[in-house]
């Protein structure tokens, strides 16, 4: 698991590789990755958007933004945590990702959370440890 704490929010996330939906011979490799939002701060946030970066073993980048996560943009109450499972698919056994949840306060204020760096592994790539 990952974590990274920005402005109170706690932003968790766990990878899964997909097996049964991933086919190699095809280059389709797909994970699931469930993220975890801790709002550890004192005020209500809503989560509006995100922007997630994803690069894959040949280090091409792949930029998708959208509203939302999995159809909501939900309100995060101190002391709460908003659990959700999404997915992706890339080119290559194994990649990055990282991002950014773009979200505000009751007030109006504007502001990011990191989402931090996770691999996406899988078990057709080869891990070399020099």
């Amino acid at each position: 698991m990952y974590t990274k704490i920005t402005h109170h929010i706690s932003v968790t996330v766990e990878a899964i590789f997909l097996e049964d939906q991933s086919l190699s011979e095809d280059n389709h490799y797909v994970w699931a990755y469930q993220i975890w939002i801790e709002n550890q701060g004192s005020e209500s946030v809503q989560l509006l958007s995100r922007t997630w970066r994803i690069t894959d073993a040949n280090g091409i980048l792949h930029e998708v933004k959208g509203e939302g996560v999995v159809g909501e943009k939900p309100w995060i109450t101190p002391g709460t945590i908003y659990h959700y499972t999404s997915g992706t698919p890339l080119s290559t056994p194994s990649g990055l990702m990282e991002g950014v949840y773009h979200m505000k306060t009751k007030a109006g204020e504007d502001f990011d959370v990191e989402i931090p760096a996770f691999s996406l592994d899988s078990p057709y790539e080869t891990v070399v440890v020099h």
